[in-house]
């Protein structure tokens, strides 16, 4: 789908992550009131509800599902915890499917027991397992590469040029990459590595919040676009320009916001997403 100015809404994605104290159907009905055009759902927000439920409401909101959160996490020292990591996915890929989300976000994983080698080689054997159910059911994955300070537990694909080797490696149009500036702003190779994911097909999502200056906490002290020193926009362009039409997806962990009032903090993300987005 191809979207409109970036001084409206209709390319702006909340991810229910970002808005993590509200219920999945709160967060709808308040996005859908404030103008925002697209959701991603994080898997830990269903709530009482089934996928399909969270569909039909999303549906019905008039908001556009854009993907869901998370799948990945395929390696470990252990195979039953490889086996396990499969299994999920593949579970993950049928609520993606019965939600109507086009897309799951893989957060590729790691495990310190053993070289980063090691684990992007079982990486690519937990992709190569869930592929064929993921063409089966018209669902994309999207290797996220994470900053390198993840490296330990969370993702042994740290740059673009890794997560592009990655998907290159299966040529699948089924499998991209999903940028997000707060992991990959620092890549001096990051403009090339963008045009080239672009040039292939495979630039499958995008996404924004800042990285603020000092941060007290890497995972959880996110900014809003304009609070810290990333040049979304710099980026943004060298996404559009890599033939990019799909939503700016705003995903922000952050304590410090969780505890303030979300209707205010909502307000907050729209008006930083039409100054710095």
């Amino acid at each position: 789908m191809k979207h409109g100015s970036l001084t409206d809404l209709s390319r702006l994605c909340i991810h229910t992550i970002t808005t993590k104290p509200l219920d999945i159907e709160t967060a709808i009905d308040k996005y859908a009131a404030l103008g925002v055009s697209g959701i991603t759902v994080w898997r830990d927000a269903y709530g009482k509800f089934k996928p399909r439920q969270i569909g039909e409401m999303i549906r019905k909101s008039g908001i556009e599902p854009v993907s869901l959160c998370r799948g990945g996490f395929f390696p470990s020292v252990t195979r039953s915890n490889r086996e396990a990591a499969i299994a999920d996915n593949i579970a993950a890929i049928e609520e993606a499917n019965e939600m109507g989300m086009p897309l799951i976000v893989l957060v590729c994983g790691a495990d310190p027991g053993q070289s980063p080698e090691t684990s992007r080689d079982q990486i690519r054997d937990g992709i190569e397992a869930i592929l064929p159910r993921a063409a089966e059911l018209n669902v994309k994955l999207a290797i996220e590469p994470l900053h390198p300070v993840y490296a330990d537990t969370r993702s042994a694909v740290n740059t673009m040029k890794q997560a592009n080797d990655m998907a290159g490696y299966f040529n699948s149009p089924w499998l991209g990459v999903a940028v997000d500036v707060y992991h990959v702003w620092w890549d001096e190779d990051l403009q090339s590595e963008i045009i080239r994911c672009g040039q292939a097909n495979r630039l499958f999502a995008f996404h924004v919040c800042d990285w603020k200056v000092p941060a007290t906490d890497i995972l959880l002290d996110r900014g809003i676009m304009g609070e810290g020193c990333i040049d979304i926009r710099r980026i943004r362009q060298w996404v559009n320009q890599a033939g990019f039409n799909g939503f700016n997806e705003v995903e922000i962990f952050s304590e410090i916001h969780w505890k303030t009032n979300q209707d205010e903090y909502l307000k907050r993300i729209i008006e930083a997403y039409r100054l710095y987005v």
